[in-house]
């Protein structure tokens, strides 16, 4: 390849700094309206609320322990699992692709120099704060023991826990959630550079685009749900109450009409996120680009008709029943041409193992058995034997935290060293994403048998006869809570002590790899023009260079 094929990037001294020297005082980073310091304040952020959830849950799995509970009230174990989950699906796992990695690169990606409204993108941190605020006060004030879902009557009448601030602060967060997809919505159709046609979005654009149209329909009936619950509660309503004439079905119904979408919003963004890895470090284009687009808007589309089939033991018709359970099955077969797509690019690539590619291929392995376990749930006989077991704890699971948080860990070394400027040291991230994958697997994999062998979910002392599983995946946990602390530290050391990266160290396609490592704050000196689709890479274009990392030099797609 010539030099007349690279990319175009302009002498460094054009560039007047990074994103980073806009100002270094708190005030400068709190008013900002840059999209990419606003994806570093959500990280901040999350980061703080994933170790929160993170120390619940692991004060419940060294409970579970001994059959009979070693510390804890009943009441205490109650209130933990359910901040656990409130924490880690509404304050992490919804937000966590979308708010840092999408704030940051999607504009990038598609060569705007910021979002399409920089203060709605700023609005939504600080509405994300607001409800965290009602989180914390929960936490400092005793915690609420409803369980995630605030399923009434218990919510509604039984529970005399913090509901209310519990429930006002997932409402306000839902709006955070609601303004980035407005964003990321208007961003995509209208500041797309010149020649970024539909079919030249990278993969993971796409999966921003899909994401955020299920949050703009979904969130808003969330809301709903639990406006309602805190009007029963605070004006004695009658709406889910039973014994006042309510329905704690109507609930069900429109909790789950949020909630298994929500599951693709938190599932869609990490599809994208590997997407991007598995080319890169194979160096071969995505297979099957047109079906991949073609998948994940199916799946945003056929996910908004299943919520059913968490409630087949609900008191639904069997005809509904048997209408929910084809739909699961059908959603499926989007989620497996991607699998399939993304082995067909790896086969035959030179692939490289870097920690972006490990936690990928993580991802990969996670979210294959995550969908096949979903498939049993998606069988009417099968999900009535196993609902509220541990089978479903250890499903769920698998899907969005082994799936998600394993892309969301990829995404984030993957693009380090352009947010920051800086190299991470490579075995520790390594060994880092092995460790995640195999602490993983010994926290879930006991979990499945315990709810295959009739192990209900939630409770707090059970037969002697699941302890020795109970010990295995309490002992999992440990070592995924190691995984999950090591990246923090070398991170972090990595800030202070990393080797300069360069603009581009992973020799990727695309425009975010066009700029300085870090970017400068309009992002590109001169508006790019896009000639080729993003993932051009050379095949056999690995190359030996210093540090023993594989590299590759791009094909040029901007001018």
């Amino acid at each position: 390849m010539t030099d007349a094929a690279l990319p175009f990037v302009p002498p460094l001294d054009i560039w007047r700094g990074s994103y980073l020297d806009e100002g270094h005082t708190i005030a400068s980073w709190l008013t900002t309206t840059d999209h990419k310091r606003i994806a570093i304040l959500y990280a901040l952020s999350i980061t703080v609320f994933f170790f929160i959830g993170g120390v619940a849950i692991g004060l419940v799995r060294l409970e579970l322990i001994s059959p009979t509970g070693l510390f804890l009230t009943s009441d205490e174990y109650n209130r933990l699992f359910t901040i656990h989950g409130i924490i880690m699906v509404w304050f992490f796992l919804v937000p966590s692709i979308p708010a840092t990695l999408g704030n940051f690169l999607l504009p990038m990606m598609i060569g705007a120099p910021d979002v399409a409204f920089p203060r709605l993108n700023l609005l939504s941190w600080y509405l994300y704060v607001g409800g965290a605020a009602f989180t914390v006060y929960v936490l400092l004030s005793g915690g609420v023991d409803t369980g995630w879902t605030f399923y009434p009557p218990f919510s509604s009448e039984y529970s005399h826990s913090n509901v209310i601030p519990a429930a006002v602060g997932v409402f306000i967060v839902g709006f955070s959630s609601i303004a980035t997809g407005v964003n990321f919505l208007a961003t995509i159709h209208m500041l797309r550079a010149p020649g970024m046609t539909w079919l030249r979005l990278p993969l993971f654009v796409w999966s921003m685009y899909t994401v955020s149209v299920v949050m703009v329909l979904a969130t808003p009936v969330l809301a709903m749900s639990l406006l309602l619950i805190v009007a029963e509660r605070f004006f004695g309503l009658p709406i889910f109450d039973p014994s006042a004439g309510g329905d704690p079905i109507l609930f069900q119904h429109l909790f789950w009409f949020y909630s298994h979408p929500a599951v693709y919003i938190m599932i869609l963004p990490a599809m994208g996120v590997v997407s991007e890895v598995f080319a890169c470090f194979a160096r071969r284009r995505v297979f099957g680009y047109a079906f991949m687009v073609f998948a994940m808007l199916m799946i945003a589309v056929v996910g908004f008709m299943v919520w059913g089939h968490h409630m087949f033991v609900a008191g639904q018709s069997p005809v509904a029943d048997l209408i929910f359970s084809f739909l699961s099955f059908i959603v499926a077969v989007p989620s497996a041409i991607k699998v399939f797509n993304w082995t067909a690019t790896l086969y035959r690539g030179h692939i490289g193992f870097e920690a972006p590619m490990i936690y990928a291929l993580g991802f990969l392995g996670l979210f294959t058995i995550g969908g096949l376990t979903g498939l049993f749930l998606a069988s009417v006989p099968i999900d009535i034997a196993t609902t509220d077991t541990y089978f479903v704890v250890a499903h769920f699971h698998t899907i969005m935290v082994g799936g998600t948080v394993s892309a969301f860990m990829a995404g984030i070394h993957y693009w380090w060293p352009k947010v920051t400027g800086k190299l991470y040291n490579e075995f520790w991230a390594q060994f880092a994403a092995i460790t995640m994958f195999l602490g993983f697997n010994v926290t879930f994999l006991p979990q499945f048998v315990m709810g295959w062998l009739g192990m209900p979910r939630r409770y707090h002392y059970y037969p002697d006869v699941f302890q020795i599983w109970h010990v295995l995946s309490s002992g999992g946990a440990l070592i995924l809570a190691a995984a999950y602390l090591m990246p923090l530290v070398y991170l972090t050391w990595s800030l202070f002590y990393g080797q300069d990266a360069g603009a581009n160290p992973w020799r990727s396609t695309g425009l975010e790899w066009q700029t300085p490592s870090p970017p400068p704050k309009t992002n590109f000196v001169r508006p790019p023009r896009v000639d080729a689709d993003p993932y051009e890479y050379h095949d056999f274009g690995r190359t030996e260079e210093t540090g023993g990392e594989a590299r590759a030099r791009p094909q040029g797609e901007a001018t």
